[in-house]
């Protein structure tokens, strides 16, 4: 099956075809670095995670550009708010948001580039704009003449005369129109500044991605990505100053991601419904520890273009789903029957998985349908174990899952009981956290020294065992035949 996206630029899905053939090249406009991350911000890197991690699957080679924002407004107003140096800013948000993404296991970008590494790229770009008649100069700023560029709100489907200035738009009497957006603001005392043609000043907003993806990928590569609330103005903008400077196509297919929701209300720090991911992860308000393959098969249950609604109900949800594979893969470790017809439906049964979760991935990254086939096979390979599998079989139902379960960065772990340094489990409190936790083999050993206990009658030390491993999370069952196993 041909893979199809839906493209933002023509409202369709389309078949894709990438411009090199077995290469990628796809450009996501990464976080503006003044805050902790927040629970939208964990949606949009990790659909787009997704996405790399399909491509991958695919055999594609992948060139991933996602960048940092570390010159903004907001980023200014944080410093002088805090009394502190704009660059301690950026540096402390940036090491924050490594940490957030290592907990929710989205992998690094094939390249990070930031925005005050690129002046350069910046001042030549609207150099460019400028010569070409695209752009003027008021003073020591610059802005890009929208009217200039024709197929302004193509992207958005908006018309130019119905338009009204949008977010990060600045209200400027000296514009020739309100729409006309910065391309270089000049320098205000107290705010950082790089010297141009124009005098000292900083970049405006949405040249700063123009100039970093136009620098790695080239004046038109294959996928541009974001969140829905960037598609007016930044990328309406960013397609007008980029093809306006080079003359050529920019991006030809336009990922953008939904909405987060919170308890069906839209997010929002007014509302007091505003999660950062470090929130989520802090257990002040969930009864059990929220690990970040929870979060993953969460948002990885709806669709990426519709919004996604967040609830204590949802991470419930998400956690049976997730606890219903791992009692299953402990029973994969303990099962003993054997049964050649078995054998032979589970090898027909993993390929109609493969081609299931290949054909919903395939129309527009459909990951709800791949985790509904993942819950199917779950279930046949169940019923496969009351017939009996051998240890071959077995071993092959549990590879079918990690195989899959990669494009999703679902069912990694180094065993399949809970390994605390894998880096989907960890907590906001990393250090403590990790501390009390425990590999399967720790684990086992704790229970073999309480089946000792338990032979010699000694019921209190015991119990003292079982409730060391409860205040972990990990829970014991003992069976009618005197063994014991557990599970987180």
């Amino acid at each position: 099956m041909t893979l199809k996206i839906h493209n933002t630029l023509s409202g369709r899905k389309e078949s894709f075809e990438s411009l090199v053939p077995g290469t990628v090249r796809m450009y996501v406009c990464g976080v503006t670095v003044y805050d902790y991350c927040h629970l939208g911000h964990a949606r949009s890197a990790l659909v787009f995670d997704v996405i790399r991690r399909y491509l991958d699957y695919r055999d594609l080679v992948v060139t991933f550009v996602k960048n940092f924002t570390d010159v903004d407004d907001k980023i200014i107003r944080r410093a002088q708010e805090q009394g502190k140096d704009w660059r301690e800013i950026t540096s402390t948000y940036i090491t924050a948001y490594y940490e957030d993404m290592r907990r929710i296991g989205v992998d690094p970008a094939s390249i990070e580039p930031k925005a005050t590494d690129h002046m350069g790229e910046i001042i030549q770009l609207v150099e460019v704009l400028i010569k070409k008649g695209i752009a003027y100069r008021i003073d020591g700023d610059v802005y890009f003449e929208v009217e200039k560029f024709p197929a302004y709100g193509r992207l958005s489907n908006r018309q130019l005369e119905d338009m009204q200035a949008g977010a990060r738009v600045e209200i400027d009497e000296r514009k020739r129109s309100p729409m006309d957006f910065a391309l270089w603001k000049s320098a205000k005392p107290g705010e950082p500044a790089w010297p141009s043609p124009w005098g000292l000043g900083r970049p405006g907003w949405h040249i700063e991605c123009s100039a970093m993806s136009m620098k790695h990928l080239g004046p038109t590569f294959d996928i541009h990505g974001g969140g829905e609330d960037l598609i007016f103005p930044h990328h309406e903008n960013e397609i007008a100053q980029s093809s306006g400077a080079s003359g050529q196509p920019f991006a030809r297919y336009w990922v953008h991601n939904g909405f987060v929701r919170i308890n069906q209300e839209k997010m929002s720090k007014s509302l007091g419904n505003y999660f950062t991911i470090r929130e989520i992860f802090g257990k002040s308000r969930w009864p059990e520890a929220v690990t970040g393959e929870m979060l993953r098969y969460f948002l990885l249950s709806t669709h990426y273009r519709s919004p996604v609604d967040f609830s204590d109900q949802s991470l419930e949800e998400a956690k049976r789903a997730l606890d219903g594979f791992y009692d299953l893969f402990q029973r994969l470790e303990e099962s003993s029957l054997s049964s050649s017809t078995a054998e032979e439906t589970l090898a027909e049964e993993r390929q109609k998985l493969v081609s299931s979760v290949e054909q919903g991935m395939d129309d527009d990254f459909n990951s709800p349908a791949a985790l509904a086939a993942l819950q199917g096979f779950r279930g046949r390979v169940n019923r496969m174990l009351e017939s009996g599998l051998s240890k071959r079989g077995r071993f092959d139902a549990r590879d079918a899952f990690r195989f899959v379960g990669r494009v999703f960065g679902l069912f990694q772990l180094s065993d399949w009981q809970f390994n605390p340094a894998d880096r989907l489990s960890v907590g906001i409190d990393e250090k403590s956290e990790v501390e009390q936790l425990m590999t399967g083999t720790d684990i086992e050993a704790k229970l073999a020294e309480r089946n000792e206990a338990r032979c010699q009658k000694n019921f209190r030390r015991a119990d003292e065992i079982r409730a060391e491993l409860a205040s972990l999370g990990i829970t014991i069952e003992d069976r009618p035949d005197g063994t014991s196993r557990w599970k987180r």
